[in-house]
């Protein structure tokens, strides 16, 4: 209240009571107010004075405390704002209250400010005010009227706290995990610091609780969406929309309220190890309506389609013949997958890699990644394959092989490899001639290759055949010795008696070594079945014992050797007959007596 000063009061005598006009001055550092004396005062009527001060009395009375006022701001210092809310002192507000996130104030002397008024007065005699709090109820009145109007709220997330999130709406609230979204969050980290389009689902001014709903909200604006999308979806028909979520066989698009699948085999024309090489969450992509049911509102999806088809015109554009070059995109065991662009790829087969080489997995030539020409085999649009040759772009080796190393001539090579039916030489780099088993030696009978050779070994052979188409080329170890059986042919003749080494016993004769590696056959009718019967009648031969005999036959070809013993004793009686005749014409002897003396 002012304080007034009346100089002249009514006294006895029945003065005139003269007041001075009110004014506020002035505010002192205690916010009383003066009342000061004018030189131009007007005489004010004693009842009006009382009104006017019963007025005033009363805008202070209609001022309750925990209601918030306007007031303006007074004065700012560097802890301090005071404010005046009408009342008959001012209010001090701490600074702190009025600073924004630069910590920069942000009021100034005039400007006006909603607070609360929480006392009338304290032990100083200000008015306790509080801008955060009236802000805070403010804040509380706007929640209280989104919940029940059903407005939408915004909020910025706090921290992740025990079943859901902590959000600033200007006051903390919750937001369950199972309100964040349509579906479940997994990450609910990720959310952090976003603002978020919420409803308020429950409040509770008194506990100071506030529940909110994203997934509300959600639900609401895809129900439109999905009404709108529904009203226009067709099969064929190209639509916009975003990436929802990522699984191994494709990813679900959010058409609008409703959600379609593109499998990861509509995605690209081209190899796709997994739908997260091509999009990810939220991108925006173009796709075509392939399937819609609308039943059970199924939409199956596509990219690819948006494009024209590589392999619609592939033939004209990898002709057989052509080089084309390409990465190396896969490797299995039989073979590598080279893409020659987006969406074509061909097989480079591991028989068309070298032309030497014995390629034993892919993985040795080529590694995935690896730039490669190569050259168009084989096309088939239909299924969608093109076969390519790698050794084909490099000039064949064994082309050439004829004109190095003409048949009859000789090479030396390394052994490389030995197997039960002979060995293989290598004769340059990656080219190697096999060595028969039958081709080692004229006159021994060599059960394995190891009895003759052994890996390592760097032998002379001759060239005997080859063949490029088939890459075959094969050597003789014995063709550079002399052949013994052509030697021996050269100097025996049917008729000829020779003396063998009986070395095995068969039923249907012996086999006898006439010199180290030749062997000739006695057939058992040419056995000498009077001296060499035994007692049982059969005819015996010793193994080891050395007969005379006489060749019958001669096979060069086969080089097979006839014999016989029993063609000696008929060289005998022959032998004797013509000495018969040669005695008979002095009739010295008889024909009886020449039997009788044998």
């Amino acid at each position: 209240m002012a304080n007034v000063d009346d100089e002249n009061t009514p006294g006895a005598g029945g003065g005139v009571a003269t007041s001075e006009r009110i004014e506020r001055s002035d505010r002192t550092d205690r916010g009383t107010l003066k009342a000061r004396p004018r030189e131009d005062d007007e005489q004010i009527d004693p009842a009006e004075y009382a009104r006017l001060l019963d007025s005033y009395d009363n805008s202070f009375r209609n001022i309750a405390e925990g209601e918030v006022v306007k007031g303006t701001v007074l004065k700012v210092t560097a802890s301090e704002v005071i404010v005046d809310v009408g009342y008959k002192s001012e209010g001090i507000i701490s600074v702190e209250e009025f600073l924004d996130e630069n910590r920069e104030v942000t009021v100034q002397p005039g400007d006006i400010v909603d607070v609360l008024l929480e006392r009338t007065e304290d032990r100083e005699g200000y008015v306790v005010l509080s801008r955060e709090k009236a802000e805070k109820m403010k804040i509380w009145d706007e929640v209280e009227k989104a919940y029940a109007e059903r407005k939408v709220v915004i909020g910025r997330v706090i921290e992740r706290i025990k079943g859901g999130l902590a959000v600033d709406i200007g006051v903390r609230a919750f937001l369950p995990g199972s309100q964040i979204d349509v579906r479940p969050v997994r990450n609910l980290d990720a959310l952090r610091g976003q603002e978020l389009r919420m409803r308020v689902i429950k409040v509770n001014k008194k506990r100071g609780n506030i529940v909110l709903s994203r997934k509300a909200l959600l639900e609401e604006e895809n129900a439109e969406k999905k009404k709108h999308t529904l009203e226009t979806l067709a099969e064929g028909k190209v639509l916009k929309g975003v990436v929802k979520n990522i699984t191994d066989y494709g990813a679900f698009i959010d058409l609008g309220g409703i959600d379609g699948l593109l499998h990861i085999t509509d995605m690209s024309w081209g190899r796709v190890g997994h739908p997260s090489e091509l999009f990810k969450v939220n991108d925006e992509i173009d796709v075509i309506v392939l399937k819609y049911d609308p039943a059970t509102e199924r939409v199956s999806l596509g990219h690819k389609q948006l494009i024209t088809d590589p392999w619609a015109n592939v033939m004209e554009r990898y002709p057989v013949g052509a080089r084309m070059g390409g990465k190396v995109v896969s490797l299995t065991d039989y073979g590598a997958f080279v893409e020659l662009e987006a969406g074509v790829e061909g097989l480079i087969h591991v028989s068309e890699m070298s032309w030497s080489k014995r390629v034993k997995h892919p993985s040795k030539i080529l590694n995935v990644g690896d730039p490669v020409d190569a050259m168009v085999l084989g096309v088939d649009a239909t299924a969608r394959r093109i076969s390519l040759g790698l050794k084909q772009v490099e000039t064949n080796p064994w082309h050439d092989l004829a004109d190095k190393y003409p048949v009859g001539s000789k090479i030396q090579g390394k052994v490389r490899n030995l197997t039960e039916f002979g060995a293989f030489v290598e004769v340059e780099e990656e080219i190697d001639g096999l060595i028969h088993i039958s081709d080692m030696s004229w006159s021994k009978r060599i059960k394995h290759p190891s009895e003759v050779l052994k890996k390592g070994d760097v032998v002379d052979a001759m060239v005997l055949n080859i063949d490029a188409e088939n890459q075959r080329l094969s050597l003789g170890l014995k063709q550079l010795a002399t052949d013994i059986w052509d030697d021996f042919f050269s100097h025996h003749h049917v008729g000829d008696t020779i003396e063998g080494k009986v070395v095995r016993m068969t039923n249907f004769g012996a086999f006898v070594e006439l010199d180290e590696g030749i062997e000739g056959l006695i057939h058992v009718s040419e056995f000498d079945d009077s001296q060499h019967a035994g007692k049982d009648g059969k005819i015996e031969l010793t193994v080891g014992e050395t007969y005379p005999m006489k060749i019958i036959k001669l096979a060069p070809a086969e080089r097979k050797i006839g014999l016989s013993i029993r063609a000696l004793k008929s060289d005998e009686f022959r032998t004797d007959w013509e000495s018969y005749q040669e005695g008979a014409g002095d009739g010295s002897a008889t024909l009886g007596d020449h039997f009788r003396n044998r």
